[in-house]
């Protein structure tokens, strides 16, 4: 039996519909980002064709060999992109942060809950769980609320930028801090804030882990109609055996059939 390795063309043409691959449904502006997002569940901020699942940048290039050009500033595309990313990151209605190995990822608020069962650290282990650096970090914004990245740097003591920067890493991951503001002038900085402040309702919800890695499977294969091995993983950055307990729920319940090891494709696609 050959294995499996390539999709075809017809579940292309699924997600052409569902990532707005497509001239006719590419995203222009806020709105339309945040109506992607609900609608996807969750997708990248700036990644192209060289990576699978779906991301804003494509969809507002609107076609699925999108590819980041080197010089971003001078690209029409990229700058929409950023500009669209930045007023969805102000108007918090999704979710935004640098999650898992540190990829930016939009979350629709119906998984928030789902992803911070994986990935987020209770209160009461943070003290066992977060760096030393993460945690002076939060205990200033827990104080201060929200405050940008310089002068979080010098009231939180971790003045240097790769040890505050790691720490900020750390602390989106672990859905604790999120930016809430891009600021360009008189120079450009983050304001960051808690992210227990904008969402906290879906923070507060308790899901069961295996609960959270069906609907995360789930939400990605209703807009892939089809996953390669190793795919969700990738796209998520959960671990292989994760992503197979979250695909094999979704075989038992009817939702998708497995046609190889790894290969999972939604019933009705």
């Amino acid at each position: 039996m050959v294995a499996i390795n390539s999709l075809p063309e017809e579940i292309e043409n699924f997600r052409d519909r569902a990532w707005r691959r497509e001239v006719e449904l590419r995203v222009e502006d806020a709105g339309d980002g945040e109506k992607l997002i609900e609608a996807v569940g969750f997708c990248a901020a700036m990644t192209d064709a060289r990576r699978p699942g779906p991301s804003l940048y494509i969809a507002v290039c609107g076609r699925r060999d999108a590819h980041m050009p080197r010089n971003v500033q001078k690209d029409p595309e990229s700058s929409l992109t950023w500009t669209i990313k930045d007023e969805v990151m102000q108007r918090g209605r999704v979710y935004y942060a640098k999650l898992a190995k540190g990829r930016a990822t939009f979350i629709a608020p119906h998984l928030i809950s789902h992803f911070n069962a994986v990935w987020g650290v209770a209160r009461r282990k943070e003290s066992e769980m977060l760096s030393a650096d993460a945690r002076a970090v939060l205990k200033v914004l827990r104080r201060e609320w929200e405050m940008a990245t310089g002068d979080l740097r010098q009231e939180s003591g971790v003045a240097e930028r790769v040890r505050f920067t790691r720490a900020m890493d750390e602390l989106q991951r672990t859905f604790k801090v999120v930016p809430g503001e891009a600021v360009y002038e008189p120079w450009f900085t983050y304001i960051w804030t808690l992210a227990e402040g904008r969402f906290s309702q879906e923070l507060l919800k308790k899901v069961k882990r295996e609960d959270a890695l069906r609907e995360i499977a789930r939400a990605f294969l209703d807009g892939a109609g089809m996953t390669l091995r190793g795919e969700l993983a990738k796209v998520t950055g959960l671990s292989r055996v994760d992503a197979g307990l979250g695909n094999r729920a979704l075989v038992e319940e009817g939702y998708a059939e497995r046609l190889e090891v790894g290969v999972y494709r939604k019933i009705g696609v």
